[in-house]
């Protein structure tokens, strides 16, 4: 029996993606079927269904478990769901399709057929409404109020069958895990009480600090990264993985850390998204989220620690997995260490901010990066990649 944290919403994991034997008669039909083209956060959220992270959905969002989602972070059932996973598609087609039919799911750049879905609904949406709620903003400079504002008119909800995961097991070999695969290797360790990190970017010494926090709590830590798309001035993530593998060689203890990445899109909603990312990681065994400064945020739409405080305003059983909220994070030169607001008495004038967003902006003004801010081995990695831009 599993000491881990059980799925969220259900007893066990439920992923969407058929059996590889019965793709292919599916695929077959889906030729004639009508197809409805997915933007890029679509696919993504299709495979996150398909491997068991939105466990317990069993496809794309009707009209009232959308508006229940976006008001009250809670599906029509009482779920509590975060942020709403729907299907958009342009009015001419949605026009055409009716309830109980099947259609094509496809990848809207380059035409594969990834899914099937039995459209139960079609609703209108309201954008404003959706950001409003979500995002805490309508500003199109928001890279997900843009996204949002993008879609078609119409969405399509109902149950869904995976027919692909795209190329992200073959890209990402060993280090694309299923919910089901990540509970099996903590186990297999004995891990119970387990952390995970988010990122998007290559690991600083500050996110180092965060993770080793994380081990002296809990069994392990699971360092999960984003391999959906990202936004224009992120680090790729071949060169991030590459980085992190230099960090953790290095400087983590063996048995500590173990590597992940998953297919998700960020939409940048700090607050909201934090919470999303606390169920995807129940259901991906974790029983901590590490929590740090401007979670899953982006400009100065969130202040520093909303994803702290949203943690707290969830009515009880809501989540099975806990917000680990660490305070914003530096190098103190008087302390000389690492050190955060509440361990710290010094001075700012003694202190090393320390962010993604530094780090990039010192390659980019080929300034030589401190060894306070980051580790050699890591580097090392961007200096590279940063010298391959360059020479382009």
């Amino acid at each position: 029996m599993s000491n881990l944290v059980p799925p969220h919403g259900a007893d066990s994991l439920k992923p969407l993606l058929l059996a590889e034997t019965e793709r292919a008669d599916e695929l077959q039909r889906a030729e004639s079927l009508k197809q409805v083209p997915l933007s890029s956060r679509e696919v993504s959220d299709l495979f996150m269904l398909g491997m068991g992270a939105y466990t317990p959905l069993n496809g794309f969002m009707g009209e009232a478990d959308w508006r229940g989602c976006c008001e009250h972070m809670t599906v029509a059932d009482g779920l509590f769901w975060p942020i709403p996973i729907t299907l958009s598609c342009a009015r001419d087609l949605g026009d055409s399709i009716n309830a109980g039919e099947d259609v094509a799911l496809v990848d809207g750049e380059s035409g594969e057929v990834l899914g099937i879905l039995t459209v139960d609904e079609k609703y209108a949406i309201d954008r404003e409404f959706e950001c409003s709620h979500v995002f805490r903003t309508t500003d199109p400079a928001h890279p997900g109020v843009a996204k949002v504002m993008s879609q078609g008119p119409v969405n399509l909800g109902g149950a869904v069958r995976t027919l692909s995961e795209g190329h992200f097991p073959k890209t990402y070999a060993g280090l694309y895990h299923r919910p089901a695969e990540t509970r099996a290797m903590f186990q297999e360790r004995g891990w119970s009480k387990v952390a995970a990190f988010q990122t998007r970017n290559p690991m600083h010494r500050s996110h180092e600090y965060l993770a080793k926090i994380a081990i002296e709590i809990c069994d392990g830590v699971m360092i999960h990264q984003v391999l959906g798309a990202l936004k224009p001035g992120d680090i790729p993530a071949d060169v991030r993985v590459g980085a992190i593998d230099a960090l953790v060689q290095h400087y983590f203890v063996d048995g500590t850390i173990v590597q992940a990445g998953y297919p998700i899109e960020m939409r940048y909603a700090g607050p909201r998204e934090a919470l999303l990312h606390a169920v995807l990681r129940q259901n991906f065994g974790c029983s901590y989220q590490i929590v740090g400064r401007d979670h899953a945020g982006v400009g100065d739409y969130y202040g520093p620690f909303d994803a702290h405080h949203i943690f707290d305003t969830l009515p009880a059983g809501s989540l099975k997995t806990q917000a680990l909220k660490i305070d914003i994070t530096f190098f103190c030169y008087k302390c000389g260490g690492m050190a955060t607001g509440k361990t710290c008495p010094h001075e700012a004038e003694d202190r090393l901010a320390i962010s993604g967003t530094g780090l990039r902006e010192m390659f980019a003004n080929h300034e030589p990066i401190p060894a306070e801010f980051s580790r050699p081995e890591v580097v090392a990695v961007l200096q590279e990649y940063y010298d391959g831009l360059n020479r382009q």
